[in-house]
């Protein structure tokens, strides 16, 4: 049921996310083909399945709202790709191939990051049977996610912190906002382009922010015990860079400890719903047992 569930609505995006950058452009078809690039180059999905899961959660059909899980698919990719240039964490391989700069030179990838930002926003404007207030509500969820009070602010704590030694405080601000914001972006957007109840909503909020924290520690794990085939870049790079993480700043049992209570966590935070919530249920189980 899980693997068959992730599977469909991954083929769903997978399709989508095909025809919505074209091959060739008027003005640079070397841009079109920077952005494909990375946003084609594979991967779990998870923040676009996410919404999809958290839309049927609340007994909404998830797969109509697959553009605008696109859209938070290309707000991600464009962070990945200026994650992995020089000035930030200077990293040569994403999801097994080269990064974007490495192909393409580190001015073009700055601009196929700007482009899928910018386009999500396109993208996420053209979701049809939502009305205009809702909408709104999913275009403000995201902005306010992927920009300096989330995703790009917890990205600039983490560019400061370099080679410091961070406190346990500083570490959950930065990894709450550059990492979890976005998957609360994505589950609450679900839930709002879905019609869901106030109550609904903030259960799923709690959800987000618990499966953020343990999608970030168990990160931080594999980082120290993966395998650079499987996750698809370095392995160690943390230590490497001397960044603080959750393993360094505590130990990898206590590290692993944590991530099964946020779980736990997560899990408590869904008791109002019914089984149209087991996915969300059974993929936040997951990352506690994930190799990649």
């Amino acid at each position: 049921m899980f693997k068959t569930y992730w599977n469909e609505k991954l083929q769903l995006v997978e399709a989508e996310l095909a025809q919505i950058i074209p091959q060739k452009s008027a003005l640079s078809s070397t841009l079109c083909e920077a952005m494909n690039y990375s946003l084609m180059a594979g991967g779990k999905r998870l923040r676009p399945v996410l919404l999809i899961a958290a839309a049927d959660a609340v007994g909404g059909e998830g797969d109509s709202f697959v553009k605008s899980a696109c859209a938070i698919e290309m707000i991600h990719t464009y962070s990945l790709i200026h994650d992995d240039l020089p000035a930030m964490d200077n990293d040569d391989y994403r999801r097994g191939k080269l990064t974007n700069h490495k192909v393409y030179g580190d001015g073009m990838a700055v601009l196929a990051g700007d482009a899928l930002l910018t386009m999500a926003f396109e993208v996420l404007c053209s979701q049809k049977n939502v009305n205009a207030e809702n909408r709104l509500r999913v275009v403000r969820e995201m902005s306010f996610s992927a920009g300096p009070n989330g995703m790009v602010g917890g990205q600039a704590i983490d560019l400061l912190s370099e080679n410091k030694r961070i406190d346990m405080k500083t570490l959950k601000q930065m990894h709450e906002a550059k990492t979890g914001a976005l998957f609360c972006a994505a589950i609450r957007s679900g839930a709002i382009l879905a019609n869901a109840t106030d109550r609904e909503v903030d259960a799923l909020t709690i959800y987000a922010e618990k499966f953020g924290l343990a999608f970030q520690i168990t990160d931080d794990i594999l980082d120290v015990i993966g395998s650079a085939e499987k996750i698809g870049k370095p392995v160690g790079s943390d230590e490497r860079n001397h960044k603080s993480t959750y393993v360094t700043l505590t130990s990898l049992a206590e590290a692993k400890k944590m991530a099964a209570e946020a779980v736990e966590d997560a899990l408590h935070s869904l008791d109002i719903f019914g089984s149209q919530a087991d996915f969300l249920r059974s993929i936040v189980q997951y990352l506690e047992s994930r190799d990649k």
